[in-house]
This record gives structure tokens, sequence and C-alpha cells, in this order.
């Protein structure tokens, strides 16, 4: 794989502020439906369904039930995953104070997650890192001494044990406020999923409603493990000291995946179709993102930028046949690292 040389390195700065200008125009006189209602519409559908999903959750019926989870793992996916990732990114509103705001009650009272430390490792390190080797290169998403299908297949479905445990691991260098705070919102929020459960949906103990809680908070748990893994990992890494430019970064280290019914909405565009886009410009909502697209592959076009894009299945063969490589045997550094 060929990297831009020292020649071409002084031109990334420019290139990228004039991708970033033709961005800014299109995006400049956009309404804020536009800019930030059409995904508030999303999210608020998702949660104006919850409703329907817990009086489901008392049919004794297989169906019912059945379309319960699948409503109530729908609406949590689409605040804990679209819905944070949007807040985490100031992406939400104009306002500081009301993206602080939902990303708490995204991330942690709905995400049992805690708000700072997601953003700090979304936001400071894996963006401001990309595929940079022990910053942004995703290996929080590896665990090499697990088998493949498993770790692609049965792991995922532990996502909604093991968040609120790291969480916690997490929050040891957090000032005691932050600590009290967001210790409440994910016991506040977990109580309010099992009180629910309780009250609506007719389950007779808390540890019934609690493990139904875990279950579809799993539901779509192992294509958002695919999808963190399927965009970084097997494309180009790079050291701290010597990685290019912004725009060769993000074009070399982020892959996107096509377009998807379910994932798109579930997920947001800026996780799925458009994550060059987003990692380009990372403060953009998923619509906005889905809008610039069009001027961003032309762009990349016409300068011979490279633009990685891969479909879903192509990717999980990759991840199957090639998962000691990158998942288990992580090649040497002086592998990984383009020369500039």
């Amino acid at each position: 794989m060929e990297f831009p040389g020292e020649e071409q390195s002084s031109e990334g700065e420019s290139r990228m502020q004039e991708l970033a200008a033709l961005v800014q125009k299109t995006t400049h006189n956009c309404s804020w439906w536009e800019r930030h209602g059409i995904d508030w519409a999303v999210l608020a559908l998702a949660l104006s369904a919850a409703p329907a999903g817990f009086l489901l959750l008392r049919s004794e019926s297989f169906l019912p039930l059945c379309l319960g989870f699948l409503i109530l793992g729908t609406a949590h996916t689409v605040v804990t995953v679209k819905g944070s990732h949007l807040a985490s990114h100031s992406s939400l509103s104009e306002s500081k104070f009301w993206n602080k705001f939902w990303a708490v009650v995204f991330m942690e009272v709905c995400g049992s997650f805690t708000a700072e430390k997601g953003t700090f490792q979304h936001v400071k390190l894996h963006h401001a890192y990309t595929n940079v080797i022990g910053l942004g290169d995703s290996s929080i998403w590896k665990a090499p001494f697990v088998p493949r299908y498993i770790y692609l297949f049965i792991l995922p479905l532990a996502v909604p044990v093991l968040t609120p445990i790291v969480a916690i691991g997490l929050m040891r260098d957090l000032p005691v406020m932050t600590v009290i705070r967001t210790l409440s919102m994910i016991t506040l929020g977990m109580w309010a999923h099992c009180w629910l459960l309780i009250s609506v949906s007719g389950f007779q103990s808390p540890l019934s409603a609690f493990l139904c809680m875990l279950l579809y908070k799993a539901i779509f748990s192992i294509p958002y493990i695919h999808v963190n893994i399927f965009q970084h990992i097997g494309l180009a890494m790079f050291s701290p000291t010597k990685k290019p430019k912004r725009i060769y970064q993000m074009a070399h280290g982020v892959l996107n995946l096509p377009r998807n019914v379910l994932l798109d909405w579930f997920f947001g565009h800026s996780l799925i179709n458009c994550h060059v886009e987003h990692h380009l410009f990372p403060t953009l909502s998923d619509h906005m993102c889905l809008k610039v697209k069009p001027i961003v592959l032309k762009y990349f076009k016409q300068h011979d930028i490279p633009y990685n894009e891969d479909t879903y299945l192509s990717r999980l063969r990759l991840f199957i046949d090639k998962y000691e490589e990158l998942m288990v045997r992580a090649p040497l550094l002086t592998e990984l690292v383009g020369i500039q």
C-alpha cells in the first residue's frame, strides 16, 4: 500500500482546508431540521415505540413476546448507539449544555456507561488518533484469547453485562462528584428498566426483569461489535510519530459500509455508510454526513485519494479468514506503519 510521500505531505493541510470549505458551503445554509431535526425524529420515534414494547411483553403468546423484545432492543440500540454517538460529538444541539445533558442521559442512564470516559476515548483518542497504534487503533474491541467464531458471534452478547463493569473500572481517576453522578445515573437507568418490566410488563421478580433487560439489550450487539472492527481493523495503521496528514490518515484508515435499511437507522449513517465523512467532519450529524458524502467522494476521486468501501459480508469473510492475523497475531509496528 502506498502513502503520500514528503512531497505530498505539505499538500495534506491545504487539501483538508479545501474540502472543508466545500463541505461548509453546503452545510452553511441548511435548516435546523437538516442539521439536527431528522436525527432527533429518529430518536423520538425509537423512544415513543418503547411503551408498546413493554406492553407486548405482558402477552403469553410467542409472537407478541418476540415483537416486544425486538421493539425494546431496537429502541435501546437507537438511543444508546446513535444517540450516544451524536451526543459525544456535540451533534445533537448547538448548545454545549444540552449536548452534555443528552450525553449523560443516553450514555449513562440508558447505556450504563460513563459519559466522560466514553467521550474521551471516542473523540479525544479514536478520532484524534485514528488507527494510530496504542491510541486510536480500536484495540479495545480485540480479545485475542477468544476463538474467532466465539468472538464474532457469541462474545458480543455479553456487551450489556460487560458495559457497566468496564465503566466502573474506568472511573477510578474521575472526580468524586462525577463518579457519584455516573453511578447514580447507571443505577437509575437499570432500576427504571426493571421497574417498567415489573409494573407494565408483569414480571414477577426483579431478577427475571433484570435478565429480560439484558436479553433485549443484546439483540443488536453482534452487528455493533462487527461494525466497530470492520471499519478500521485491517486497514492502514500508523505510529504516533509517523502518520500522514489528517485527510490521508482518514482516507487510508477508515472504511464505509454500504447503505443498510436497518443499520443506517439503528446505528446512524456516520457509523455505517458515511464513516469516512464522519471521521473527516466529526461534528456533523448523521443526516449531514449523508448530505456531504457526494462532495467528499467527488473530491477524493478528483485528487486520486483512496475512498475505502466494502460490504458487510465481505468484511465478515475477511475477519473469519484472517482472524489470527488481524485480531490475535497483530503485525509488528514496522509492518503496519506506512512510509511517509
